[in-house]
């Protein structure tokens, strides 16, 4: 069994917007990746994705809850996180012309990794660079353009390869592909696939596109106004989906064939609007949208409970 290289418990990040109101963007999630795992965050923009991405690096100060990697709690009062876990933990974000520095080209730019983690001595800087671009299947030659000069496929590459420089086990991937062309995602996507098994990563794969989430990932977390709903392994999630909010995404993915159609569940209609991380509504959170609410799910927040080994739901229609 693999080993669990990432805890996340009871996390909160709340930011204050007044006196006594806060934006509940992430509120009390628990969830666990395993060694190899490619684990999906998947919710609607706003749910909080991203949020615990930047909570995990150490960008922001979690306001509650503990973070613990390789056994070890990395959680601190402070910004910032240790040499050990910056080599360690990696990040791809989702907009390569903002995270690389316009000034520098991309020599710059990969060794400044290099250097700081001691990857290889100085003078083998450079041969470095060209076997990480390759990884990356960009030519040599590219050590000596500057992200404004490069397309934004081949900018996210390069924050690809900027990520494999400290030989991460473990690199969170922040919707590396939705600002691109469907034919670079696909490229991207099946590059990063190959890099996962030829040097043993694990990732944490941040989207809001369940059609890719099926293809790449091992395990499914979906987010809700700053909560998880409902966390499966990748076939059980498709094939057997628990959570009325789930249901609902599953059922609005476009299919182009009667088979796909019929592995979809029932659609599931949704009610208003999700409503302000300010304003929680009392129980739980989904009920607003939810059609098939009862009484207590208006009064009572919901707890996560296993449904099944390995797929937990936060829902009260939900029995165990």
């Amino acid at each position: 069994m693999c080993n669990e290289l990432l805890a996340v418990k009871n996390l909160k990040q709340y930011f204050p917007v007044g006196k006594d109101r806060f934006v509940r963007a992430v509120d009390g999630v628990d969830f666990s990746v395993r060694e190899g795992e490619v684990m999906g965050l998947v919710g609607e923009s706003g749910s909080g994705k991203s949020t615990i991405a930047y909570t995990i690096m150490g960008m922001y100060t979690q306001t509650d809850g503990e973070i613990v990697l390789n056994g070890t709690e990395i959680t601190s009062k402070t910004k910032g996180r240790s040499r050990e876990f910056r080599r360690d933990v990696q990040i791809v974000f989702q907009d390569p012309g903002s995270s690389l520095n316009p000034c520098q080209d991309v020599r710059q730019i990969l060794s400044l990794p290099l250097r700081v983690h001691h990857v290889v001595p100085k003078d083998a800087i450079d041969d470095k660079i060209r076997e990480i671009l390759q990884m990356v299947e960009l030519p040599p030659d590219f050590m000596y353009k500057t992200p404004n000069s490069i397309g934004g496929g081949e900018r996210q590459l390069v924050s690809i390869a900027r990520a494999l420089c400290s030989n991460p086990k473990f690199i969170i991937l922040d919707e590396p592909t939705s600002s691109l062309d469907v034919s670079i995602q696909a490229k991207i996507l099946n590059m990063l696939m190959k890099l996962k098994e030829e040097r043993k990563l694990t990732y944490m794969f941040i989207t809001h596109d369940m059609g890719v989430m099926r293809n790449v990932s091992t395990k499914i977390a979906i987010m809700y106004l700053g909560k998880i709903c409902e966390i499966a392994p990748t076939r059980t999630f498709y094939e057997a989906p628990r959570h009325p909010y789930t249901q609902m995404l599953l059922s609005a993915i476009p299919v182009i064939s009667p088979e796909e159609e019929a592995l979809k569940p029932k659609r599931i209609r949704s009610e208003g609007e999700i409503p302000s991380p300010v304003n929680v509504p009392k129980g739980c959170s989904f009920h607003t949208r939810c059609a098939l609410k009862k009484e207590i799910c208006m009064e009572a927040d919901p707890k996560m409970r296993e449904v099944e080994e390995g797929h937990f739901v936060r829902c009260h229609l939900c029995g165990v």
